[in-house]
């Protein structure tokens, strides 16, 4: 019979799931991160703000600031359910303090670089086309890589220029798309047809035998190209919603409009690209002013 803990972590996942709208990727973080300070403590009962103490001493050093910062509101999260729910009496990590994470300024291309990179898939096979699209669509619309993995062909309008996704929360938002990435979308719709594959309905990005890509494949695909088209910077899948950010920014785009195009919650977190923007903006002054 499972124990009184376990049955708490279990509901504390269906809670995730169901009321926060988590991701499958957020969900496991978050309950291998209970799961692995409860294997320590012991039962929720029995813990103590020192005991919680301890436990981030005992990271320190062990694990990134930012990944231990997770792993304490993973805690932080459970414990609070537990209140609710009333299966605790107090919430014993009240009080204690996240630790200071030093945050990185977003890796980006530059626009040579991305001109590279889009050109590397080859145009002559199906799994080219989609690449080539799939790069298209990342650098055009600035996804996030599990909202492209998530894109139906009943999401794209290509009359309109549009795309709709659903992103985190399970928030429906309609992004442009570019004509490049339009285009790009339209050859490998037409190679997915000829293929036999559904293009009314159904995942628009697939892999070699039909079925959805996933996130990792992505990642795989976009290390290769990155490769061959003799790229220095690290470009996941990720970087190319910066380097859709950063150039946005860099031409004048409205910060409050970029918020909305990536499908940030607060604006804080787009204000990371202003950084990006400034140091250029620094670099540039360095280089040119006399008095420098």
């Amino acid at each position: 019979m499972p124990t009184r803990t376990e049955e708490a972590i279990a509901a504390y996942g269906a809670h995730l799931r169901a009321e926060r709208h988590a991701s499958p990727h957020t969900l496991r973080a978050y309950l291998a991160d209970v799961r692995q300070f409860l294997g320590g403590a012991g039962a929720p009962a029995a813990v103590r703000p020192e005991t919680i103490r301890h436990w981030l001493r005992t990271l320190d050093g062990a694990a990134e600031r930012a990944s231990i910062a997770r792993k304490l509101a993973a805690l932080r999260g459970f414990l609070r359910f537990l209140v609710d729910t009333g299966r605790l009496a107090a919430d014993p990590s009240v009080g204690i303090a996240t630790p200071k994470t030093r945050r990185k300024l977003p890796a980006h291309l530059s626009l040579d670089e991305i001109d590279r990179l889009l050109v590397t898939p080859r145009a002559d096979t199906l799994l080219g086309l989609r690449d080539r699209a799939l790069i298209e669509v990342l650098y055009s619309s600035g996804l996030r890589v599990s909202e492209l993995t998530g894109l139906d062909w009943e999401a794209v309008d290509a009359e309109a220029g549009c795309l709709r996704v659903l992103g985190k929360g399970r928030k429906e938002r309609v992004v442009p798309i570019g004509r490049p990435a339009l285009r790009a979308l339209g050859a490998y719709r037409t190679g997915c047809a000829e293929a036999g594959f559904a293009v009314a309905a159904g995942p628009v990005f697939r892999n070699a035998r039909g079925g959805r890509l996933t996130s990792r494949s992505v990642a795989r695909l976009m290390e290769t190209h990155v490769l061959t088209s003799g790229t220095a910077t690290k470009a996941t899948p990720h970087a190319l919603r910066h380097t859709f950010a950063t150039h946005l920014l860099g031409a004048g785009a409205d910060l409050r409009a970029i918020q909305e195009l990536l499908g940030h919650a607060s604006l804080s977190t787009t204000q990371r690209y202003t950084h990006v923007d400034l140091r250029r903006l620094m670099e540039a002054y360095d280089r040119a002013h006399p008095r420098a």
